[in-house]
């Protein structure tokens, strides 16, 4: 009889072990997403809709947690690809002017003037050329997912218009750490300053620097004109498109179906913030216009001219690049 009781309570014991277990393998799990920018940009906007779908989707076991302005590598925006493939970070949504530095095939982007135009940039994110790059990151330990975009950057400055590459001589811009973006203005005849845009701001507003480049997104809500700069060419000359990826462990630590709408949600949130951006770009310029910034447009010649200045640029470094990979880009664009 006692032995009797002793089985069953072991049985209930091992039944009760099964039911925490099963528990807490169903429990919520929480992923730490990295980006540049907060959502009050497009940028941030794109990171939270991934989040949103993702819960809605796995109905809260899987939980995007957006971490903004860098925080999780101090605010050093081109350390974020290094940290999530260590596993630093789970994932991010992330620029590829940031990820260069690690993967250089990101660089195709930064090309000065070799995209054209929005249909160009989707030829080439579309296509075999895009094959190839998420082919390189995968090859470093991250797994990409999706495409979003943080737009074409635009030259301001606090000096006076801009419309020939004579008008940057000895100008102070602040670029990214990027040394493609060293060499570009270099070319041009300008004095490129490298910092993060958090040091940038009050660099912009002492002086420090004469002007920056940037999407119209970033210019139009960070108010880069309150910090004097009050002239802005609308040059085209790259564009900055953003990657959603997870770290290759986290990616491997989840189930098939997890996985599928981690890739699903971040697809449809790419797209979704890619026609957003591009939709606000009329609005944005008018509302700058407005705030009595001096906008110019270049005329096809004035950018031919800008063409020509920086194609040493390209020389150098297509063969960092990848011949094969520039080729793929360069038929895309012809055949858009």
């Amino acid at each position: 009889m006692t032995t009797t009781r002793h089985l069953a309570k072991l049985a209930a014991t091992l039944a009760g072990a099964a039911v925490l277990s099963a528990s807490l393998s169903a429990q919520a799990r929480e992923l730490s997403v990295s980006t540049v920018l907060s959502d009050a940009f497009p940028w941030g906007q794109a990171a939270e809709k991934w989040a949103e779908l993702v819960e809605e989707r796995t109905e809260g076991r899987l939980t995007l947690r957006v971490y903004p302005n860098s925080q999780l590598v101090a605010g050093d925006q081109t350390r974020e690809f290094s940290a999530m493939r260590s596993g630093l970070i789970d994932a991010a949504v992330g620029s590829t002017i940031n990820w260069s530095p690690q993967v250089p095939e990101l660089n195709l982007f930064s090309l000065p003037f070799f995209l054209p135009d929005e249909a160009a940039v989707d030829a080439v994110t579309g296509g075999e050329a895009g094959e190839m790059i998420f082919e390189a990151i995968e090859s470093r330990d991250v797994i990409p997912l999706a495409w979003g975009e943080n737009g074409f950057r635009q030259l301001s400055n606090s000096r006076g218009p801009i419309s020939e590459p004579g008008d940057l001589d000895g100008l102070k811009i602040r670029v990214v750490g990027s040394p493609l973006f060293q060499d570009t203005f270099n070319a041009l005849g300008a004095d490129p300053t490298q910092m993060s845009w958090t040091d940038a701001q009050p660099a912009l507003t002492t002086g420090a620097v004469d002007g920056q480049e940037n999407p119209l997104s970033v210019f139009d809500v960070a108010r880069i004109d309150q910090v004097g700069q009050q002239h802005l060419t609308l040059w085209n000359y790259m564009n900055d498109p953003l990657i959603f990826a997870v770290n290759r462990q986290v990616w491997d630590s989840l189930d098939e179906g997890d996985r599928e709408i981690l890739r699903e949600a971040a697809v449809e949130a790419g797209q979704w913030e890619i026609a957003m951006t591009r939709e606000e770009e009329g609005e944005r310029l008018a509302a700058i216009q407005e705030r009595g910034v001096n906008v110019t447009e270049l005329t096809d010649e004035q950018y031919r001219a800008f063409v020509e200045a920086t194609a040493e640029v390209h020389d150098k470094w297509v063969p960092r690049i990848g011949e094969a990979l520039v080729e793929a880009a360069r038929e895309a664009v012809e055949a858009r």
